[in-house]
């Protein structure tokens, strides 16, 4: 099988590592890439939200599948331009990957499924966002309605932030606060079967304690040790098989990566967003714990056969990755840095690039890098991550000491 695959962050070098590790993947190709990348494929120059671009590249290198990372080739239909070529993409449709493009369509959806989640209302003025806002008790959650890189949701007691939040996004959905643990599970589904992975936890906040900004994610941990035995189940019985019911009723069938994020409150599981596709840094470490080829099962779900697929296999163990950061990220990430230790194992390279002169590695991002390994438990695969971040240089980095710390120490607790 000749595999491309589309982006060039930590998530998708996550997802070539572990598509290289497949014997039925021969071939595998990545546009853009990063160095990282380059490592296990060969990188092609795309502009990733070009669908008639991507779709032409796919047809160049002979591609059985296509594998699309990052939303926004998604929400420009990506997926619907190679498919129209005949070739198995996975990925969802445009229209499907409303549910992460637009919170307004997440929130109908949900609705007409029975889906429990948070209560919201659709603001674009002023007015309406004061009323909305009205409607709830501190702390406000008010998110950008399309997509904003996993960076256009504040969550704050400050009404006069929230409200300037509102008029920088134009367009924002106001929702009530859900109080309880966060969950990431993501969901393979070829829009009839969907097949669950494990639960993981990310850390969105740039500081200790959950302290500071919202980022893209500094770090992420599973399995979670904390987390009520029945959590899957419940949440692909109440969540997952009605929303793909909804969208096949409207239509729009969802084929691809569907990634429900999760707060775990005194009343249950409640639904905080969707995305359309794998979660990063999130992804790190579900794959590291992923025994099943993976071309294998992106394969059955993009050609509508995950029913015939074999039952996952999963490590025994678990993963920690944690994410060094530029100097200034969130708000305005430094570029151009130096790297030393970035090509060591459990490296997985995020925002780096190639200095044309040396070949130096510099970085080229926010989110630069991230040390990813596994132990025979938390605590171990804790220290083996840490051990990996403290091997890599980088001037003015940051990142967080407390990853996956409660959940080690045991100071995760659900609300009753």
């Amino acid at each position: 099988m000749r595999v491309l695959l589309l982006g060039g962050g930590g998530r998708e070098h996550a997802l070539a590592l572990r598509l290289a590790d497949d014997p039925s993947v021969e071939a595998l190709f990545a546009a853009p890439g990063n160095p990282g990348i380059a490592a296990v494929a060969e990188l092609r120059a795309v502009d990733p939200v070009d669908p008639v671009a991507v779709a032409g590249l796919a047809v160049e290198v002979g591609a059985d599948l296509v594998v699309i990372g990052p939303e926004a080739p998604l929400v420009a239909g990506v997926a619907d331009a190679v498919r129209a070529k005949g070739i198995a993409v996975f990925g969802p449709s445009a229209e499907a990957a409303r549910l992460e493009g637009s919170k307004t369509f997440a929130k109908e959806v949900m609705t007409a499924a029975g889906v429990p989640t948070a209560r919201a209302y659709t603001c674009s003025d002023e007015a309406s966002t004061a009323a909305a806002l009205d409607r709830f008790d501190p702390p406000y959650v008010v998110k950008n309605d399309g997509l904003a890189a996993g960076k256009g949701v504040v969550v704050t007691d400050d009404r006069a932030a929230a409200e300037a939040h509102a008029r920088e996004c134009g367009r924002v959905v106001i929702e009530e606060y859900l109080a309880g643990p966060e969950v990431s599970l993501f969901v393979v589904t070829d829009g009839e079967t969907a097949v669950p992975l494990l639960p993981a936890q990310d850390f969105k906040r740039v500081g200790d304690g959950d302290s500071g900004p919202n980022t893209g994610g500094m770090g992420a941990y599973a399995p979670l040790p904390w987390a009520p035995a029945d959590l899957v189940d419940e949440v692909m019985r109440d969540v997952v098989h009605p929303t793909l019911a909804e969208l096949r009723h409207r239509g729009t069938p969802f084929s691809g990566l569907l990634y429900v994020g999760l707060a775990i409150t005194a009343d249950g599981p409640r639904v905080i967003e969707f995305n359309a596709r794998f979660g990063d840094p999130e992804t790190q470490v579900v794959l590291a714990l992923l025994e099943t080829p993976l071309g294998g099962l992106l394969h059955a779900a993009a050609t509508g056969s995950l029913a015939d697929h074999p039952p996952l296999r999963w490590r025994t163990g678990a993963a920690v990755t944690v994410v060094v950061a530029a100097e200034g990220y969130p708000a305005g990430p430094r570029t151009g840095d130096v790297i030393t230790g970035g090509e060591q194992p459990g490296v997985i390279h995020a925002g780096t690039a190639r200095r044309a002169a040396d070949g130096a590695l510099l970085s080229a991002g926010g989110r630069v890098l991230c040390g990813t390994a596994t132990g025979p438990d938390l605590a171990a695969a804790r220290d083996a991550a840490y051990q990996v971040v403290r091997g890599v240089t980088l001037s003015g980095s940051h990142y967080r000491r407390d990853i996956a710390a409660a959940a080690v120490d045991g100071r995760i607790s659900l609300p009753v």
